[in-house]
């Protein structure tokens, strides 16, 4: 049995110390990722859980990693410093089902993290998908620095990735970089499940803090039909 945060009181104080770490108002932050200072509110006190594009956004733009906000490291902690040379590295580990940590979405998703070796740029997740389920509550894409990978377990998933609609059946695996705008939706009537592993997020989102690049702006009002000029500007910007 996992632990839960699906109550969203425990990742809305987490969302908040990370904030408050970087002495940043609530209303600055709704700003930076596009949604409404009382939303934010309601997300940091638990009265309401994010979408998936609104989590990503929150822990890109406050740069913090998943394991912060799903228990396994403080939030805002600063990244693991190097290893010297002299000291053994992780060779193995094992995460029984009873130590896991979990958040159930409003938008019908469940995210259950894996385990991963500490100090690396990758992020295992274990996620279902119920019938009518999508990556956002309000049908927007979603992006984020990283390369993303998926192995489908079971079900199938519909990804919208661009201009493009791929359909993955369970045993399919796929890869893509994640700042290309993309929506998982299940649209079958049985439940999917899949991992995934994102591989590189914090190391890219460095880079492009240090290169001064920006993800481009979503689709401004969310509709997979109606975004495609906005795609059309992501690829061409």
């Amino acid at each position: 049995m996992s632990y839960e945060l699906g109550s969203g009181n425990e990742l809305g104080r987490r969302l908040r110390a990370a904030r408050e770490v970087q002495n940043r108002s609530l209303r600055s932050l709704a700003a930076a990722i596009g949604v409404s200072p009382s939303l934010m509110s309601q997300v940091e006190t638990g009265r309401t859980l994010p979408s998936l594009t609104t989590l990503y956004a929150l822990v890109t733009e406050l740069g913090i990693s998943f394991d912060a906000l799903l228990g396994r490291e403080a939030p805002g902690s600063p990244p693991p410093a190097p290893a010297p040379v002299y000291r053994r590295r992780e060779e193995f580990k094992h995460q029984a089902e009873a130590e896991g940590r979990a958040i159930d979405m409003d938008n019908g998703v469940r995210w259950e993290r894996l385990s991963v070796f500490e100090g690396t740029d990758v992020e295992a997740l274990r996620a279902t998908y119920q019938p009518g389920a999508s990556s956002s509550v309000e049908g927007k894409f979603m992006y984020h620095y990283g390369n993303e990978h998926l192995y489908l377990i079971s079900g199938e998933l519909t990804l919208h990735l661009d201009l493009d609609r791929h359909t993955i059946h369970a045993g399919d695996s796929v890869v893509f970089n994640a700042e290309r705008p993309h929506l998982f939706v299940n649209a079958s009537d049985e439940p999917a499940v899949g991992v995934w592993y994102i591989f590189g997020r914090e190391a890219a989102a460095r880079a492009a803090l240090g290169s001064h690049h920006q993800l481009a702006a979503p689709p401004s009002d969310g509709k997979v039909h109606d975004a495609l000029d906005v795609l059309h500007n992501f690829r061409t910007s």
